[in-house]
């Protein structure tokens, strides 16, 4: 198989995961698990044919996806969707290229939640969760009413639509190929 069929079968690849994670996080609020682990599984699989080398990079992007997601899940910023999606893209993009492509998601994430809180009114509640969110931050996740995803009055958004449309953007301007 050529180097030029792995690469067609990887754009197709990651369209689909991060389209469908963005589909079924828009409209259940959930990212289903056979998904990611789907993702992570295909994104390594591609990459093992081109190598010991190209196969590290892969496992080098998802721990590096997975060290900051979690930090941003421990801080109650993601939900565990999102933090197995994100490693997921990180065997896709590998190392470095993951390190970019998730500055362009938390920039496309913070513009999609202004955008989403503007348009239903609820802007001084995005204010309010900001701050609750560099509070736990500030007190490592102990706070004492820390705002959870699931709290009542918690903002939530789908965040796996900035999230596909950051990778998709990273994967086909920036250059990124296997």
């Amino acid at each position: 198989m050529g180097i030029w069929m792995i690469q067609a079968m990887a754009d197709v690849a990651i369209t689909l995961l991060v389209g469908i994670a963005a589909w079924r996080d828009f409209t259940t609020h959930r990212i289903p698990n056979w998904l990611s682990v789907t993702g992570l599984a295909t994104g390594l699989a591609l990459r093992a044919p081109l190598g010991l080398h190209a196969l590290e990079i892969g496992l080098e992007g998802v721990g590096l996806a997975l060290a900051v997601s979690l930090l941003l899940y421990a801080l109650r910023a993601i939900g565990g969707g999102d933090v197995k999606l994100l490693a997921a893209v990180g065997a896709f993009l590998g190392f470095p290229d993951v390190i970019s492509a998730l500055g362009v998601m938390a920039v496309l994430g913070a513009a999609f939640a202004i955008v989403s809180v503007t348009r239903r009114g609820l802007l001084p509640l995005l204010l309010l969760n900001t701050v609750d969110l560099v509070r736990s931050w500030r007190s490592l996740g102990r706070g004492p009413h820390a705002r959870r995803l699931d709290s009542p009055g918690a903002l939530t958004i789908p965040y796996a639509i900035p999230i596909a449309v950051g990778t998709l953007i990273w994967w086909f301007a920036g250059g990124v190929r296997l």
